[in-house]
């Protein structure tokens, strides 16, 4: 007899009881309507995905600022919260739980974007090498300033009151994105942080603002319904640290004494070679009292060996759940997957968003 895969057993993460450890990992899709506001179909495409032990939504922007995306959702207007609103209702009316991704993109951003066009702010005036999607087309991204001392508290306090918005929302509690070479993760490290004040030069001080955040989110929805995303060693949006293992050593060192209910690491380069830097995950779990969620290239054997062997507790998955609305189903019975359309990731329609099959729909179809 083969043991009964740890995939799907129940997890307690805080207050919230999972029926099994597969997450949803936050997605962006480029969908939201007039308003940044959710669209009537995702509604139906997290709800369809709700038998996920927990869903995270993708990357919704705690300020206008904070976009860097066309048809990105926000959290900072009324009616950004309403559309969440039903989101959240549908996926609870699956039986589903859910937590809302609180972003802000700091450089990885266009001025047609910002408001009154602006530049994109970041923790050094470094325009970083790459692309943003604006206007159905892939664009440089644009030349960012450094943001004034005299404005950081006002990006803590977007991320708290994106916070609080969630919770209004009806989120069962919200996850910072603190990776990805996005705002937080640019202030953590050297490559993107040439700052001589209190924000720039040791870790400590790199790390500050990524702590100061999750202090005020943890104050706002309570740390056991606040989680991280981290990624200590993706290349993703041109970011580098010289020295990684340090650095994210002391900033979760840091969120376990927050008390933070979970960390989520993405291990490697985002959706690419998990092993392109050395690094020692291991370390990150030891210190971190909360549950650890394990990111990037999971399939059902990497995770069935990594949950075995005790590395992590719960296992995020991004592309599969893409086209697998029904994934936890099909993983049970070692059913076939659907394999993602890549060409349909980023805007659109229902077509590669909301329309691919279920197991349910395949057996119909073939009968």
């Amino acid at each position: 007899m083969s043991t009964p895969s740890k995939l799907f057993k129940p997890f307690k993460l805080g207050p919230v009881t999972l029926p099994n450890r597969l997450v949803m990992a936050p997605l962006t899709r480029n969908r939201a309507v007039e308003g940044l506001v959710p669209s009537p179909l995702a509604v139906e495409y997290y709800g369809q995905r709700a038998s996920a032990g927990l869903l995270i939504t993708e990357g919704s922007q705690v300020s206008q600022q904070g976009q860097g995306y066309q048809d990105t959702p926000g959290i900072y207007a009324k009616e950004q919260v309403a559309g969440w609103r039903k989101v959240t209702d549908r996926v609870h009316t699956h039986g589903g739980r859910i937590f809302l991704q609180l972003w802000h993109v700091g450089r990885i951003s266009h001025t047609s974007l910002q408001p009154k066009g602006g530049a994109p702010v970041a923790p050094s005036a470094i325009r970083a090498k790459g692309k943003t999607f604006v206007g159905g087309t892939f664009t440089d991204i644009s030349e960012p300033r450094s943001l004034e001392l005299s404005e950081i508290p006002g990006i803590i306090e977007s991320f708290k009151r994106g916070a609080a918005n969630a919770l209004a929302a009806g989120f069962d509690g919200v996850e910072i994105h603190g990776a990805n070479g996005y705002l937080l993760d640019q202030f953590a490290k050297d490559g993107a942080n040439k700052r001589t004040d209190a924000y720039g030069g040791s870790v400590e001080n790199r790390a500050r603002l990524m702590l100061e955040v999750a202090k005020a989110v943890t104050a706002e929805a309570g740390a056991e319904r606040t989680g991280i995303r981290i990624s200590p060693v993706t290349p993703a949006n041109d970011i580098s640290d010289s020295n990684p293992q340090p650095l994210f050593d002391h900033i979760v060192d840091h969120l376990n004494a927050l008390k933070l209910v979970y960390i989520h690491v993405i291990e490697g380069a985002t959706g690419g070679p998990r092993d392109i830097a050395p690094f020692d995950y291991g370390s990150l779990r030891k210190r971190f009292k909360g549950a650890y969620v394990a990111n990037n290239g999971y399939d059902f054997a990497l995770a069935n060996k990594v949950l075995a062997a005790n590395e992590a507790d719960l296992i995020a998955f991004g592309k599969l759940f893409i086209a697998n609305p029904d994934l936890v189903e099909r993983f049970k019975r070692g059913a076939p997957l659907n394999v993602p359309d890549k060409a349909t990731f980023y805007g659109g329609g229902a077509k590669g968003y909301t329309d691919y099959p279920t197991l349910g729909d395949t057996l119909q179809a073939a009968q």
